[in-house]
């Protein structure tokens, strides 16, 4: 082989080395990201909230038409069914229930809903046969969920009307169902059905559907009546100052609550059906006059494109429409307070409500809207900006505490005095322990307690945490386990955690002193600086339904000053710059009258 060969596959072996090099570095690289970062799958970013251009909506409406055109919609049509055969469903069947119709005859009505509802083996749904006095009387029957529905409401407002009816009116009528709705049934809600899908929805969510001989269509009654429970107070957000309410359980009580809250005819709510098994009913809500459409529409997109079979809570509903749902910081805001859901619609924000929860979600939310409290607005500015102040220092405390003492007694002995590390060395003399494991020993003992106390019901919870806590660090320092300074560094951190308002942020910030411990044992102060920077980073990448997750500090915007502390109420003239409502201005620019009355009455 001559020399120039030699030199060529010498040459060709140090690319192909170099080229393994930088893919092992690469790898690495990418590793250190996806778990430091909290990245999950690169994606494009869905949704960007922008302004309400009248041109942008048109274009859409164009668009909306054109697929219309494209793809017009299937109507249901009546079709003449002989009876399901005993091992069928008709939900199994081409097209489902949204293509099965009333029909004429009043047997094969009885039929469809006893194979629907595997009648006479399911015991909580009656079928109620009864006759219509008319002349000649009419065989119908109604059907209902018993312990979803008013048994009071159906004897007095259904079955008594239609059995009593003392005009004996003779049959002819070419729409007896909107004959008996308009003038025999008294219900406030009658709706005429047609459709066997609405008609299982009705009686699903505690409705009563009546079925007549001879119609093509049936009546829909609203007799809902099972046991809820009554408003209460907030459980996880309680304040001194302020109102006392909390929404529960039931979706439309909580729909009022907030309508008590902002009274005015702006107020939008828009129903759903979430799941395709349970059919949770959910709701929006906002001010059209305020909230940006654009936003309103991604709302209404995310919710309507979930398909699942089940979702029972916001919690849920919040895992299916986050923007970034491998990041450890929440991007949606939930609370059980009507007063904080009507401060956010005023704002120009938008709320989720889900039947059968007592939390409703506020989007788009941002990293110091789940810090604030209530009560920072109902006390006075000072109080207020004092009970802020000490939350924010309780967030650094929380977040670093644990960290900074690992780096100081491993790393940098010099920058405590000579007195204080000398008790410190001494308490630790007893230790076997290196201190990065005495430090993760005790926040996992805090940890285990703390979850320990919310398990355990009433009384016993607090007790568990209270004693349990007392009699485990007094035993740990006695047994020469852990050091007594080490005791107080982890109990000031777990005050600082539960001084943080939200729950959700609270449990970020919880996983994120564990980082933060691991990263200051390995590089000291020097681990810390970078991952507080790394997380920094991470949430400034951020974006609630198109809007920064820093706003308005990162990206700086225009804003009021309510952000680190809060201002005089009569300064905050106008609504957060970042969410491009339709009224920019809150409140003019004098909003105190009396005091421009009491200078022209000085003049004078």
């Amino acid at each position: 082989m001559s020399k120039q060969d030699n030199e060529y596959k010498r040459d060709k072996d140090n690319k192909k080395d170099n080229s393994k090099t930088a893919t092992f570095f690469q790898d690495i690289k990418n590793l250190l990201s996806n778990n430091l970062l909290f990245q999950g799958e690169k994606q494009q970013e869905g949704f960007i909230l922008t302004g309400s251009g009248q041109q942008e909506e048109d274009s859409k409406g164009e668009e909306r038409k054109t697929e219309q055109k494209k793809e017009p919609s299937k109507k249901p049509v009546r079709v003449q069914r002989t009876l399901p055969k005993e091992d069928s469903k008709l939900h199994q069947e081409e097209g489902g229930l949204g293509s099965l119709l009333v029909d004429f005859q009043l047997k094969i009505n009885k039929k469809y809903v006893e194979e629907i509802y595997s009648l006479p083996k399911n015991k909580d749904i009656v079928l109620r046969e009864f006759m219509i006095n008319f002349n000649p009387p009419i065989h119908a029957f109604a059907v209902f969920v018993d312990g979803l529905s008013d048994n009071s409401i159906i004897n007095e407002f259904v079955l008594r009307p239609l059995m009593f009816f003392h005009k004996n009116k003779e049959i002819g009528i070419p729409d007896l169902a909107g004959f008996i709705k308009d003038n025999i049934l008294p219900g406030n809600q009658v709706d005429v059905v047609e459709n066997y899908k609405d008609i299982v929805e009705k009686i699903n969510y505690g409705g009563t559907v009546v079925f007549i001989d001879g119609s093509p269509k049936a009546l829909a009654v609203e007799t809902k009546g099972w046991d809820r429970r009554s408003i209460g107070k907030p459980e996880a957000e309680q304040v001194i100052r302020g109102p006392h309410e909390a929404f529960n359980e039931t979706l439309r009580s909580n729909t009022a609550l907030i309508r008590k809250a902002v009274r005015n005819e702006n107020l939008i709510t828009e129903m759903f059906k979430i799941g395709k098994r349970n059919k949770t009913d959910a709701a929006i809500m906002y001010l059209e006059d305020l909230a940006n459409p654009t936003l309103v529409q991604e709302v209404t997109r995310r919710i309507k494109s979930i398909n699942t079979d089940y979702i029972g809570d916001t919690g849920v509903l919040e895992q299916f429409i986050e923007d970034h749902p491998f990041m450890i910081a929440p991007q949606i805001l939930g609370t059980e307070r009507p007063d904080r859901v009507a401060s956010f619609l005023v704002e120009g924000k938008i709320a989720i409500i889900v039947d059968g929860t007592p939390n409703v979600l506020i989007v788009p939310t941002t990293f110091f809207s789940l810090l604030h409290s209530a009560e920072d607005y109902y006390l006075r500015m000072p109080y207020g900006n004092l009970v802020r102040l000490l939350r924010f220092a309780a967030i650094f405390i929380s977040i670093l505490t644990p960290g900074m003492y690992i780096a100081v007694t491993t790393f940098h002995q010099e920058m405590i005095p000579t007195d204080l590390i000398l008790a410190i060395a001494a308490s630790r003399q007893t230790v076997p322990f290196p201190t990065i494991l005495e430090v993760f020993l005790m926040e996992f003992a805090f940890e285990l307690i703390r979850e320990a106390g919310v398990r355990i019901p009433g009384v016993i919870g607090n007790t568990l945490g209270i004693v349990g806590a007392l009699i485990l660090g007094q035993a740990a320092v006695q047994a020469g386990i852990v050091s007594p300074i080490l005791i107080i560094v982890v109990a000031i951190t777990g005050l600082a955690s539960f001084a943080i308002p939200n729950y959700s942020m609270s449990f970020a910030f919880r996983g994120t002193r564990f980082i933060f411990t691991i990263l200051a044992a390995i590089f000291g102060f020097f681990g810390i600086s970078a991952g507080f920077y790394i997380f920094l980073s991470s949430l400034a990448s951020m974006k609630s339904f198109g809007v920064p997750f820093l706003a308005p500090m990162g990206p700086k915007t225009r804003s009021e000053p309510d952000l680190f502390y809060r201002g005089p109420v009569w300064e905050m003239e106008e609504r957060p710059d970042y969410l491009n409502t339709l009224d920019r201005r809150r409140q003019p620019k004098v909003s105190r009258k009396w005091t421009e009355d009491k200078g022209e009455e000085n003049n004078e």
